[in-house]
């Protein structure tokens, strides 16, 4: 009796459990049953939520808890970008045109450089075959030949020593590249978006003084290839000097921008380091300015004695005549080669350069340290990271170098700031 309470128990929840189901029917009397299906309808219920997207109400989240809001940056003004675009596509056109120059100069020296000794060594050929002539009629046709020859190669030489095709092929190959990284820095302050007139004011200022740095005209505005004093390269404009302070504010917090007393210390000794490469590529590039001085003038001497030698071939007695045809002539080929060939010229420009290099460098770093605000400065920790690639090294060698050259002092040569050149 109590087990069929339990299955009649339990058979009516199934059948109540079944009625409140979806109902289905079908009709299989074609063979083909179809089901229909109702489901409830479930209305949503709006849920009232405070306003999430108000600043004020998830600052307020925020307090007490450490969270920062990150603040989006500024859209530029319409006005101020499109002059930002204007100096780049200025940039861009200029670093086409530095190219172009440079690569036209580089041919220019191999091929003057080509024909120079191919005429040269002509017209010492021509004395030899003269001297070796029986009759008078070939002997004056070798002699004017070879005389012209030299004179025309010492024309070649001179314009080729006064223009150097190989330092202004470095000029511009300098300016290429200096280009090219204030255009990379101009998109990277067009990334940021914080722009100004002032930004403008001062990429222009930079163009213009790679203009005057590496001129592309040769004639007024040329780079004088013989100076008397040799002064490092300068491409960017001069910047105010600012007095150093003549002691350490103690009121000045260093603790901010990424700056702290001991960059400040590391900065200067930096510096130091920095003058002493300074110098020494100073010395070097004098050095390369005396050697091309002695080739540039011997070259057109040698073959003036050439095409002199090559006048009085059959006409004084004995082989000297001769001799001085042919042996200045090989002579004047030499210098040429070593002059041109071994691209002299260049050499003194890349160590001008290079000097160049290290005085920006230096007068960088001094504007940021000898800014008694450190908020305008820029940030500590981003220009000892930029003074280590520049220099070839990583900021534990940076700061190696620092310290040993603060216990050296500057009577001890110690070593030098870069490691790429």
């Amino acid at each position: 009796m109590a087990a069929f309470r339990t299955a009649t128990l339990m058979d009516f929840k199934r059948s109540s459990s079944l009625s409140s189901a979806p109902s289905r029917s079908g009709n299989c009397s074609t063979g083909v049953c179809k089901a229909t299906t109702s489901s409830p309808m479930f209305k949503a219920t709006p849920v009232s939520l405070p306003n999430l997207q108000s600043r004020d109400f998830v600052e307020k989240l925020g307090m007490g808890s450490g969270f920062k809001i990150p603040s989006v940056a500024s859209q530029p003004d319409p006005v101020v970008a499109a002059k930002f675009y204007a100096v780049k596509e200025a940039i861009a056109d200029r670093v086409e045109m530095h190219w172009n120059v440079g690569v036209q100069r580089d041919n220019w020296n191999r091929l003057l450089l080509t024909s120079l000794n191919a005429i040269t060594l002509g017209a010492a050929t021509m004395v030899g075959l003269a001297a070796a002539a029986t009759t008078g009629a070939p002997i004056m046709a070798l002699k004017i030949s070879s005389t012209l020859l030299y004179l025309a190669a010492t024309g070649m030489s001179v314009v080729m020593n006064k223009l150097q095709p190989s330092q202004l092929a470095e000029e511009q190959r300098n300016a290429a590249r200096l280009l090219k990284q204030l255009h990379c820095q101009l998109q990277s302050k067009l990334s940021l978006g914080d722009l100004n007139n002032n930004q403008v004011d001062e990429a222009m200022e930079k163009v213009l003084a790679l203009d005057r740095a590496y001129p592309l005209p040769l004639l007024g505005s040329m780079i004088e290839k013989f100076p008397t004093n040799v002064e490092p390269a300068t491409w960017w404009p001069q910047q105010k000097k600012m007095q150093k302070p003549k002691h350490k504010q103690a009121s000045t917090k260093l603790g901010g921008n990424g700056w702290s007393r001991a960059l400040e210390d590391e900065m200067r000794e930096i510096v130091g380091v920095l003058k002493r490469d300074q110098q020494e590529y100073l010395r070097l590039s004098q050095t390369a300015l005396q050697i091309n001085k002695i080739l540039a003038v011997s070259g057109p001497l040698l073959t003036l004695l050439g095409a002199f030698g090559s006048v009085l071939v059959g006409s004084c007695s004995g082989a000297w005549p001769v001799m001085l045809g042919v042996v200045a002539g090989s002579m004047a080929s030499v210098a040429n080669a070593m002059e041109h060939g071994g691209q002299v010229g260049m050499v003194f420009e890349m160590y001008r350069s290079n000097a160049g290099f290290f005085k920006l460098m230096e007068e960088t770093i001094e504007s940021n340290v000898n800014l008694r605000d450190v908020r305008k400065r820029e940030n500590g920790e981003v220009l000892e990271m930029k003074v280590a690639l520049q220099l070839g090294r990583s900021l534990s060698e940076l700061r190696e170098l620092a310290a040993s050259n603060s216990s050296r002092g500057t009577e001890e040569m110690g070593e030098f700031a870069s490691k790429l050149f």
